[in-house]
């Protein structure tokens, strides 16, 4: 499985965000923004990731840092994960896990000690010249956010 560094370039990627509008590695280049991959909406933990990165969506907004958090639902579940919870951040869609397996947040993880294949829960700041800033992989949903925004400086 492929794990990316800081300093590695962004992989390409395409997305369908929430709003129905296509993302790129291509379309964002320019812009400094977080990628986060996380399992599935509405559950307990991604819920809790998401609800704290849109506590913080002015911070990032200050910081000129877009958030954009990926899961392999679809757009209908994605508008009813937003609207449920009030949501801040842009939430786009994986449904093959294509960019989730070139940034390697998709492959053989541990769940209760067993080896399952599934999304590694894992977040991306991309800087305005397209390459990685910092990789963070298995991470806790809780706080999460905050050292997120606390890299970036």
């Amino acid at each position: 499985m492929t794990r990316l560094n800081a300093g590695d370039a962004v992989p390409a990627f395409t997305l369908t965000t929430d709003d129905g509008e296509t993302i790129t590695n291509r379309s964002l280049k320019g812009q400094r923004y977080v990628l986060y991959f996380y399992p599935a909406d509405d559950t307990p933990g991604c819920t809790k990731e998401a609800c704290q990165f849109s506590e913080l969506a002015a911070a990032f907004k200050k910081a000129a840092v877009t958030v954009i958090g990926v899961s392999p639902n679809g757009l209908d579940s994605h508008l009813a994960f937003r609207k449920k919870y009030g949501l801040k951040v842009m939430l786009a869609s994986d449904p093959k896990k294509e960019a989730m397996t070139k940034f390697g947040a998709f492959g053989e993880k541990q769940l209760y000690g067993k080896t399952v294949v599934g999304v590694i829960r894992s977040t991306f700041v991309i800087g305005t010249n397209g390459k990685i800033e910092h990789a963070f992989y298995g991470v806790r949903a809780d706080g999460h956010a905050a050292k997120v925004l606390a890299s970036l400086t």
